[in-house]
């Protein structure tokens, strides 16, 4: 598990406290599978109104004041809170954030970490983070998620639903201007493995054509979905002649999960 030990034991000791609008997000969640890239800097929590920050907060912070840990808050607003968790030898940063309660799909419970944010919005946050700043660890995470969650071009035709103001060309535009760093931009970054510049270009480069011809096929009446396949019971970035087998899945507050009727239906 990419976390550090400490964040590690973190998550599991406030899993309990988990809820669906309560969970991990951000690169904490994205990460915490054996298969990416990084180790996040800090364990990000997202709540779904103001008023739920502060409560969950309050019963985090017990908790690991019960425990023998360390929190020294750093800042503090309605909705917002970051704090250092600390103990002799280790310490990480936490936050506790408002997120929009409109996404894609439900939390997801992990085994270690409870509620989740499910890995595809994790996606589109990441995109749209990526769009919004020029940091090498977005760079990273959106190229992981090219490989391992869903291709690029499906989450810039989803990202759009997301936020409106954008289009998926749009979109295409902004982030075709990321890309290029030096080997000094990563040395802040603790990477499970050093990253190779030309293999990164290759692949960006690649992601973006591929994305391109992507968005470039999809109906415009369809902006801002995902595209669900029956047959393979999950979310695809192209699929085979049988147009028929793949669904578009549009977001709402709190996301809803496909479900298969039959093979001729699809209920959200």
């Amino acid at each position: 598990m990419p976390l550090t030990e400490f964040q590690a034991r973190i998550a599991e000791l406030l899993a309990a406290n988990r809820t669906p609008d309560s969970y991990l997000a951000g690169g904490a969640a994205l990460h915490i599978e054996p298969n990416s890239v990084r180790y996040s800097n800090d364990l990000d929590y997202f709540h779904d109104s103001a008023e739920r920050v502060g409560s969950a907060y309050d019963e985090d912070r017990a908790l690991l004041e019960k425990t023998g840990l360390e929190v020294r808050v750093l800042m503090q607003r309605v909705g917002f809170v970051r704090s250092v968790v600390a103990e002799t030898s280790s310490s990480t940063k936490v936050e506790w954030a408002h997120d929009s309660a409109w996404r894609f799909l439900p939390p997801v419970r992990h085994p270690q970490a409870g509620f989740c944010l499910h890995p595809i919005d994790l996606a589109v946050n990441k995109l749209l983070a990526l769009i919004g700043r020029n940091e090498p660890r977005d760079f990273l995470d959106t190229l992981h998620v090219h490989r391992e969650v869903l291709p690029l071009g499906a989450v810039c035709w989803a990202a759009a639903g997301k936020d409106p103001g954008f289009t998926p060309p749009l979109i295409l535009s902004r982030i075709r201007r990321r890309g290029a760093y030096r080997p000094e931009d990563f040395a802040s970054l603790r990477l499970r493995q050093p990253v190779d510049l030309t293999t990164l270009k290759t692949e960006w480069l690649s992601a973006l054509e591929q994305a391109e011809g992507f968005i470039a096929s999809r109906p415009a009446e369809e902006i801002g979905c995902l595209y669900y396949s029956r047959s393979l019971s999950r979310f695809v970035g192209s699929w085979a002649a049988d147009a028929n087998d793949v669904v578009p899945h549009y977001g709402r507050p709190g996301g809803v999960l496909p479900v298969i009727v039959d093979r001729k239906s699809v209920r959200f």
